[in-house]
């Protein structure tokens, strides 16, 4: 069966590398795209038992940090009149609650259980550490483009993995629910596909692009009064 990589369709050339357990992991050599066989897809059952064990809900104050780790260094770019998304949502969205908190505005999609308005776009969209728990990133890509307006705003929390070497300890890889990761590269490859600009961040967790051209760099931005963390 010849091999696809997801994200850039590359039909031609693979390494294979030794991850944190028995699964099988790829390389693609043209974006870096580290993936798993579709075989070792989870079940539904081992989904739903994973998302019991998360506590993702705005009562959990360590994953309230987490989140404002992300929403922090955007708040510059984001004002009350813009339409935001959470896309890829937990069944408990604290990231919008944080973000209405805040006096911004932003709806929660999950891909498995909820739709979107058919036509409709957002000013930003927030994509927290769900990136790599899609087997077709290109197909979930392409529709998170489509739904961004022009010079709105990606913000992408995700864990990324840098030698084959630090890929066996990457904790994302121990989760199985997880089954695409991403390079520095990967990011780099996604942002000349889709025509997005990426804007420097000192959090090497977190991606922040922005759709058509930008000379921002995140580390010299200040943010505005009447949206700074509580």
């Amino acid at each position: 069966m010849m091999t696809l990589c997801p994200l850039c369709l590359n039909r031609s050339s693979f390494t294979e590398i030794k991850g944190p357990d028995k699964r099988t992991y790829l390389c693609c050599d043209k974006c870096k795209l580290v993936f798993t066989s579709t075989s070792f897809k989870p079940s539904r059952k081992e989904k739903e038992k994973r998302d019991k064990m998360q506590n993702d809900g705005v009562e959990n104050q360590e994953y309230v940090n987490i989140l404002n780790q992300l929403i922090e260094p955007v708040l510059p770019f984001l004002s009350p009149e813009m339409n935001g998304l959470d896309y890829g949502c937990s069944s408990e969205p604290a990231l919008s609650i944080l973000l209405k908190k805040r006096g911004l505005k932003c709806q929660d999609y999950n891909p498995g259980n909820s739709t979107l308005i058919e036509n409709e776009t957002f000013d930003y969209i927030f994509v927290n550490n769900c990136l790599s728990e899609f087997f077709l990133p290109a197909k979930e890509l392409q529709k998170i483009n489509n739904l961004l307006k022009p010079d709105g705003y990606l913000i992408i929390a995700n864990e990324k993995w840098t030698t084959p070497e630090a890929f066996t300890r990457l904790s994302h890889a121990k989760d199985n629910t997880h089954v695409t990761f991403y390079h520095t590269n990967t990011f780099r490859y996604i942002a000349e596909k889709y025509k997005l600009s990426i804007i420097e961040s000192n959090n090497p967790r977190i991606v922040l692009m922005k759709k058509g051209k930008s000379d921002i760099e995140l580390k010299d931005v200040k943010p505005k009064s009447e949206l700074e963390l509580v």
